[in-house]
């Protein structure tokens, strides 16, 4: 339009050209029996990771011991994996089986949308998760009055917002791209630095916000989850007693990340590294996958990486939190036996 070309007057030079209406999404394999493998494969991961995390949430609702603090984000972050996963994983599976893997532009951007959405919303939640175990563990007095409802729902809120303008602010520089040549992406879905490739119109502008969005929003999150941990650990060195320390533990839970190198017992490292160990590999990987995939250089390009990449921190990792918070969580198990029970006692009446 001509409001376009006002805007962006790079795109009269280009107005002669072909535009590409749709994507080819290549995706994983090309080999047909491979595809079939791989369509076996994500399909379970899927189905677990929609299990779990819808578990977790009806739990957390329908057991009163559950409505704490720390479930209630645990609630929050069990939706947003739902959500992340669900934005990439069934139009994946569906290429898996098609035989024309296409998707149009507006199409791809709204995926482009929605993974920068929920991604970002779930390390914010996860900071929020951070902040939580900070004040129950440093300021146990207060932990009531500063964990309020009002203060919960304000740090979900904000981490949703914070996400929705992360997603909201790359998706408005991402119209002015222009896409007239190849129309293949190395890639099961649509993120934003593969689109970038494919444009014909320049992509500076889109790169420095990306970049610059990635650096706040992401460093903000991590150094708030950072600086928690840190005033976390530096309160269990300050508890001499292991009695004293192992309450702290098991306050903490799972989502303390390092601390089992300050517990002396065999016996104490053991449970701390079985609660903590694979948490910490999870939010690691999430992190450091998602930070180099947003920030590495165009030069640096490796199609075998970008996948194996993206499919940590937007297929493995909703699927893994589920089981992290489940498998070892002893209130979560006795709420599990809650429900059963009360399944049973209605089968006898």
């Amino acid at each position: 339009t001509s409001l376009q070309m006002l805007i962006f007057p790079e795109l009269i030079s280009m107005e002669n050209q072909t535009r590409v209406t749709e994507f080819i999404l290549l995706g994983l394999s090309s080999d047909p029996h491979r595809q079939i493998f791989l369509f076996l494969v994500f399909l379970v991961i899927y189905l677990i990771t929609l299990v779990g995390n819808v578990v977790i949430m009806v739990l957390i609702r329908a057991d009163f011991h559950l409505h704490t603090p720390m479930y209630f984000f645990l609630f929050h972050l069990s939706f947003v994996d739902t959500c992340y996963s669900s934005v990439t994983v069934p139009k994946m599976l569906m290429n898996f089986l098609a035989e024309h893997k296409t998707i149009s532009v507006s199409g791809c951007i709204a995926q482009m949308f929605f993974i920068l959405f929920t991604a970002c919303a779930e390390v914010f939640v996860l900071s929020a998760m951070a902040y939580d175990r900070y004040t129950a563990i440093c300021d146990p007095l207060h932990y009531v009055k500063k964990m309020n409802k009002r203060i919960c729902f304000q740090l979900v809120s904000g981490a949703w917002a914070i996400g929705f303008s992360h997603a909201l602010l790359n998706t408005v520089f991402s119209f002015n791209l222009y896409f007239c040549g190849p129309n293949q992406i190395s890639h099961f879905s649509c993120e934003l630095p593969h689109l970038l490739k494919l444009s014909c119109a320049e992509t500076f502008t889109n790169q420095v916000v990306l970049l610059t969005s990635i650096v706040i929003f992401g460093s903000s999150s991590f150094l708030l989850t950072l600086v928690s941990y840190i005033h976390i650990i530096s309160t269990i060195m300050r508890i001499h007693s292991a009695e004293g320390r192992h309450k702290v533990f098991s306050t903490c839970s799972s989502h303390l990340i390092v601390v089992g190198l300050w517990i002396r017992s065999a016996e104490g490292r053991r449970k701390a590294f079985s609660t903590c160990s694979s948490h910490l590999i999870v939010v690691s990987l999430l992190y450091l996958t998602a930070f180099f995939q947003y920030t590495k250089p165009r030069s640096v390009s490796s199609v075998l990486l970008d996948e194996m990449f993206s499919v940590q921190y937007s297929i493995l990792t909703p699927m893994l939190n589920p089981i992290i918070y489940s498998l070892k969580n002893k209130e979560v198990k006795t709420a599990v036996r809650n429900i059963l029970g009360r399944f049973r006692f209605l089968n006898q009446c």
